[in-house]
């Protein structure tokens, strides 16, 4: 249990260090990594449930060859990629999103420096490790949370687009 302690000291010390902007990528990564996990399940779970629930439910008209019966497939199939491509685009966003508080944070880091050095000068290297530090751990944290979404992320568009793709093959329309 000791290790969980302090495992739990580091993670604040971490956070003190890269200031109020590591604490906003921090919860961004946690947002994207939630809806990441939830669209995992989705395709292991509930999609192929829909998936064939919407084919039986297509094998099932008797009419399948006139233009209303055409738009119905394109509304199922519509229907099957909103509920594939739902949480992708905010997860791309999310994605996004952290290289640009990294540099905010980068920004407000420097400041700090430039602040220590107008009061007291160039002298007081102490003072001003803790602005470097506050403008180089948010920069790591934004791309460490982008480089481990751009690859989910890019998965999660492949695999809704090959699973719409799928359906979309398998609601045949009769001649």
């Amino acid at each position: 249990m000791y290790w969980l302690a302090d495992s739990w000291d580091a993670i604040i010390d971490f956070l003190y260090l890269g200031g109020n902007v590591l604490r906003w990528i921090a919860i961004t990564i946690f947002l994207m990594w939630v809806l990441i996990i939830e669209r995992l399940l989705f395709f292991r779970s509930t999609m192929s449930l829909l998936a064939s629930d919407i084919k039986d439910k297509w094998e099932k008209r008797r009419e399948r060859r006139s233009w209303h019966a055409h738009q119905i497939r394109d509304g199922m199939i519509s229907q099957f990629s909103m509920a594939t491509n739902e949480f992708i685009p905010m997860i791309q966003t999310l994605v996004a999103l952290c290289p640009l508080l990294g540099l905010l944070g980068t920004v407000t880091g420097m400041i700090k420096v430039f602040e220590v050095m107008a009061v007291s000068g160039s002298g007081n290297v102490r003072a001003m490790a803790a602005g470097v530090s506050q403008a180089t751990v948010p920069t790591m944290a934004g791309m460490v949370g982008a480089l481990s979404g751009v690859l989910l992320v890019t998965i999660l568009t492949r695999r809704a687009a090959r699973e719409v793709e799928f359906l979309e093959d398998s609601l045949t329309m009769d001649h």
